[in-house]
């Protein structure tokens, strides 16, 4: 192959296909987090003191910093384990290393342990029922695609009707129609 040819490797392509996937399951939680943290600052009991904008902020930051922290920990231990990205055990590891090490920081040897745990059981419980969510999600995602999302069911009163029992409906209700006109003007006369 000369150096002209820019065609990568089958090694290149899937080193760079996983590193994406791997930016991916750390960049899209991180960015959940911190919707969800700003979420939870515009209804935390802190923010009459602290103001809106300031507590919503720091909510989000704090939240976006763990989940980045457990996340980085988890595709961490997944690569050094070379397990695929289904594996609880990662999420177990990561959450007792990731909560170890910020809760160190938040409150010393015993925030240690205490977060490790939390962390390693919070983790390992959202990674599972992110795992059995996924299959649903997609079902509903493919039925959506479809357009039978919606779907009626028999007894309901609202049904959608296809071309011929339209028309006859449409001939019923004429028919009812002609038989009231008829009815009223008889009366009147």
């Amino acid at each position: 192959m000369s150096s002209s040819d820019s065609k990568p490797l089958e090694g290149e392509a899937s080193a760079s296909s996983s590193s994406s996937s791997s930016i991916s399951r750390i960049f899209v939680p991180t960015l959940v987090a911190g919707i969800a943290g700003g979420g939870v600052g515009l209804v935390s009991k802190h923010r009459k003191v602290h103001g809106l904008a300031n507590i919503s902020a720091t909510y989000a930051t704090n939240f976006s910093i763990v989940t980045a922290c457990y996340c980085g920990a988890r595709e961490f231990v997944r690569a050094s384990r070379k397990t695929g990205p289904d594996d609880l055990l990662n999420s177990a590891i990561a959450g007792f290393g990731s909560g170890a090490v910020l809760g160190r920081l938040q409150g010393g040897q015993r925030g240690a342990l205490r977060y490790s745990f939390i962390f390693a059981v919070v983790g390992t419980t959202v990674d599972y029922a992110t795992l059995r969510l996924k299959p649903v999600l997609q079902n509903f995602k493919e039925s959506q695609k479809k357009g039978d999302w919606l779907k009626l069911p028999e007894w309901s009163p609202i049904q959608v009707l296809d071309d011929e029992a339209l028309a006859a409906k449409q001939a019923r209700e004429k028919q009812l129609y002609a038989q009231r006109l008829g009815k009223l003007n008889k009366e009147e006369s």
